[in-house]
């Protein structure tokens, strides 16, 4: 079974979107080669052409490069990757402050929701 994709956007920005994401957790580490197109594109159950963009996306924003004979490589520049890490949040916190506008609460609210889920977490 193949990797589970949304309707709003292209294919391959979702696959590029789980490969940086697996990246930015540490499953893929600076340096690491990747898996190849077909083997992920197998994995994906998707068309390799469709894995290559995705790729192609990732060698774009610097996540990935190529080594012509060798394959494909994380990135060995750690900054790029605390810097992805810190976009990816503030896109996550903005999605979240929307969200929860749209349900009603206003900032102090979220806020104080936010402090008492934190405080929850620490007793675990």
């Amino acid at each position: 079974m193949g990797w589970e994709f949304e309707n709003d956007r292209p294919i391959y920005l979702q696959i590029a979107s789980f490969i940086e994401r697996d990246i930015l957790k540490g499953k893929y580490k600076v340096g690491d080669k990747l898996p190849s197109v077909r083997e992920f594109a197998s994995v994906a159950d998707v068309n390799p052409n469709t894995m290559q963009k995705a790729f192609s996306e990732l060698e774009k924003n610097n996540i990935v490069f190529s080594s012509r004979t060798s394959g494909r490589f994380v990135t060995d520049d750690e900054e790029i990757i605390q810097r992805r890490r810190v976009l990816l949040a503030e896109e996550y916190v903005d999605d979240f402050l929307i969200k929860m506008k749209e349900i009603g609460f206003d900032e102090k609210e979220i806020t104080l929701i936010m402090e008492e889920s934190m405080k929850g977490e620490e007793n675990e």
